[in-house]
């Protein structure tokens, strides 16, 4: 199995954190939060893994290598600017037929074997991995009708389906990223459905955390440190 690992962000939004290194390099717990994403694919049996990078490249590949610590191997496609997050995948020659592509800055317990192996086996074109997240609103929220009130909800929790940030993907998907310019992935996902492919969703059951803000990353820190054994099993 292959995957392609989305690294080449500058993760503005974890500064001071990130002013010396990249956010892939963050800690959480003992480990880098990339070095985490990397043991538990190889633990679902990925071999071959892609690191798209871009800023601060250099340490990035510094850490990790050829993938040889890891026992995996691992290959850098190093962007000269920034591509969004879908644009990098025209960089990388030599892809699987179907592979999976993640960013590498989450913390989730998802069985990314079983997503892989739903996706070909039902002969998909995509898969998104998705999460039921649920939003508090500390607010008082009104129902307005014709300037009148109809409903009054104290701090309700609102709960919304999200992109896991992690997909599988049939290598013929590739053509509809531009030859040119930045392209991310969510303009991949509805230009497809656009062109007829369906997107198919796969609902993880599982925990997750996109380490993006500060509260974020304290708080997959804690659930790591509290529950290591859930996020890196080890084969027996």
């Amino acid at each position: 199995m292959q995957a392609v690992i989305l690294a080449g962000g500058k993760g503005s939004r974890l500064r001071p954190f990130t002013n010396t290194f990249p956010k892939p390099l963050v800690p959480v717990g003992d480990k880098a939060i990339l070095e985490i994403v990397l043991e538990q694919l190889r633990y679902h049996g990925v071999t071959e893994v892609v690191i798209a990078v871009n800023h601060m490249a250099h340490l990035i590949r510094a850490f990790f290598g050829a993938g040889e610590r890891l026992g995996m191997r691992i290959e850098y496609s190093e962007e000269d600017a920034p591509l969004g997050t879908a644009g990098p995948l025209r960089l990388i020659e030599r892809l699987d037929e179907n592979f999976l592509m993640l960013n590498g800055d989450i913390l989730t317990t998802l069985d990314f074997a079983e997503l892989f192996r739903g996706h070909v086996e039902d002969c998909r074109k995509v898969t998104i991995a998705t999460f039921t997240k649920e939003v508090k609103i500390d607010l008082g929220v009104l129902k307005v009708t014709d300037g009148l009130l109809s409903d009054y909800i104290e701090k309700p929790t609102e709960c919304f389906t999200v992109s896991m940030g992690i997909y599988a993907m049939h290598r013929s998907v590739l053509d509809v990223i531009p030859r040119e310019g930045k392209y991310d992935l969510n303009e991949m996902m509805l230009d497809l459905r656009d062109r007829g492919t369906p997107i198919h969703c796969h609902e993880g059951k599982c925990e997750w955390l996109d380490i993006g803000r500060a509260g974020d990353y304290e708080e997959a820190t804690r659930l790591f440190e509290e529950g290591r054994e859930r996020f890196l099993p080890q084969r027996t």
